[in-house]
């Protein structure tokens, strides 16, 4: 079966073509042209090779205009995956990092990865984390863990959270 637009309000045809004259426009105009082209009857098949957009990418579109109007031609938050560890968990992770494990009662002096991943998930700072992750935080805040028993503050880098 053909998927086509639905039919295009008068006032939404208004809005498209000032967004196909005006390219500022928060709105891609291929997509505009992909609504365009449906409602003037082409196939999937012709706009996919007429706009250069793959055949499933084209319906998509035709599919959110038919839901959403213009407002599903824009653009909204990439889906990706969300954070996992809250600023305040990384903050708190890099205080502990830099705090002598001795301020903890800890019977040793210096951080490694591996321990501090242990005292950060038996404290319930998080609830599971990997070493590399640690890694990555601290290296993000200018903290080289190296293979000595300390660790050493980077200046090259500013602190970025």
């Amino acid at each position: 079966m053909a998927l086509y637009v639905r039919t295009v309000e008068e006032e939404e045809q208004k809005d498209l073509k000032k967004i196909i004259q005006d390219p500022e426009s928060d709105i891609p105009v291929q997509r505009v042209m992909i609504i365009h082209l449906s409602a003037r009857g082409l196939r999937v098949q012709d706009i996919s090779r007429e706009v250069d957009l793959h055949p499933i990418n084209v319906r998509k579109w035709i599919h959110r205009f038919n839901r959403n109007g213009l407002d599903g031609l824009r653009s909204g938050k990439s889906p990706g995956r969300p954070p996992v560890f809250t600023n305040n968990q990384r903050q708190k992770i890099v205080e502990i990092a830099n705090t002598a494990p001795s301020a903890f009662n800890l019977t040793f002096n210096h951080w490694s990865l591996q321990k501090l991943q242990r005292y950060l998930i038996d404290s319930k700072v998080v609830k599971q984390i990997s070493v590399e992750t640690i890694r990555q935080i601290l290296r993000v805040h200018g903290i080289l863990p190296r293979a000595r028993p300390h660790w050493r503050k980077n200046t090259d880098f500013q602190n970025r959270s």
